[in-house]
């Protein structure tokens, strides 16, 4: 099983920065690749940024450009970079682990999500 705990978030004015972070403990084939979702309230889960171990990444249209994920070098922490902050942004926001294997940013191949951290952006 995978641990996860992310810390960060927290409100930020439209054109501002923020960024999160998520640690991942326990096996660590069930975190090869470590994604960032997010959820506003009446929408469906998005996916925003995924990183397979530390060099393949991808994007959605959504973010691309404006965050940027990474990761620590052993790995179990994964970052997002969040910049040019958009209303649109505010959501509450997951990181998900995954087996060797997944590259697609689809909420339903994901098994273990973090707790789920809250990220506000006023104009």
């Amino acid at each position: 099983q995978v641990q996860l705990v992310e810390s960060g978030g927290g409100s930020v004015q439209s054109g501002g920065s923020l960024s999160l972070s998520c640690a991942a403990s326990g096996n660590s084939y069930y975190y090869y690749t470590m994604a960032w979702f997010r959820q506003a309230p009446g929408k469906e889960r998005e996916g925003l940024a995924l990183i397979a171990f530390s060099t393949y990444t991808k994007y959605a249209e959504s973010v691309n450009g404006r965050f940027t994920v990474s990761r620590d070098n052993a790995g179990n922490t994964m970052y997002l970079q969040m910049n040019s902050l958009k209303r649109g942004d505010t959501a509450v926001y997951y990181c998900a682990p995954e087996a060797p294997g997944g590259l697609e940013l689809d909420a339903d191949t994901f098994k273990y999500w973090g707790q789920g951290i809250q990220v506000t952006v006023s104009s």
